[in-house]
């Protein structure tokens, strides 16, 4: 079946369809997130819906951080990189990427949760190391229902207002996405200047 296909037969059941389409994109990511919010932010017909998308597509998303991180937590160091090594180039995600993830979380668990949900390709596979490293899951899901909510609300409302306006999805989803990430890496140093400052 076609990914169109996919996306169009899951839409037919609503915001539960919805919902279900954002659970998958963290398995099986048809389309750049982005893209694909971006599409369900044109199909929205009225501002009332609009909020109900966004809610349906952040739970969506947090069940499936949530799933990586029971997969994570399941297999377990050793297991998670044999089956990362072996398997990781199918889900494009390779034994380097791991690493880099597993690293990051020498930081602040919730920060570095939080930011990662609004990285492209990082916001599917942060839950595995975060799984595997048997972080608190509290912090865990509020981290993510936050960078969720961070990543989805701003592509549905940017797709809702572009409606009829004839724009590339694709294009505007992308620069969209590139003002995001640099806004977060600003929010970020900030932050670290002024720790840093502090402890000086």
């Amino acid at each position: 079946m076609e990914p169109s296909s996919i996306v169009s037969l899951l839409l037919s059941f609503g915001f539960v369809g919805v919902g279900c389409l954002a659970i998958a994109e963290k398995f099986v990511p048809l389309f750049p997130s982005y893209v694909l919010l971006m599409l369900l932010g044109l199909t929205v017909p009225d501002i009332p819906t609009l909020v109900l998308t966004i809610v349906a597509t952040t739970l969506g998303s947090v069940v499936g951080g949530l799933g990586w991180y029971a997969i994570g937590w399941w297999l377990g160091p050793q297991k998670a990189r044999s089956a990362i090594a072996h398997y990781g180039k199918y889900v494009l995600l390779r034994p380097a990427l791991y690493d880099r993830l597993t690293n990051a979380y020498q930081r602040n668990h919730f920060w570095v949760t939080l930011s990662g949900q609004i990285i492209p390709a990082i916001r599917i596979y942060l839950a595995l190391p975060a799984g595997i490293l048997k972080l608190q899951l509290r912090i865990f899901l509020t981290a993510t229902l936050l960078g969720c909510f961070m990543w989805n609300g701003p592509f549905l409302c940017l797709g809702y207002a572009l409606r009829g306006s004839g724009s590339d999805p694709v294009q505007v989803g992308f620069w969209a996405a590139i003002v995001l990430i640099a806004a977060e890496g600003t929010i970020l140093l900030t932050v670290r200047v002024r720790k840093g400052a502090r402890r000086g």
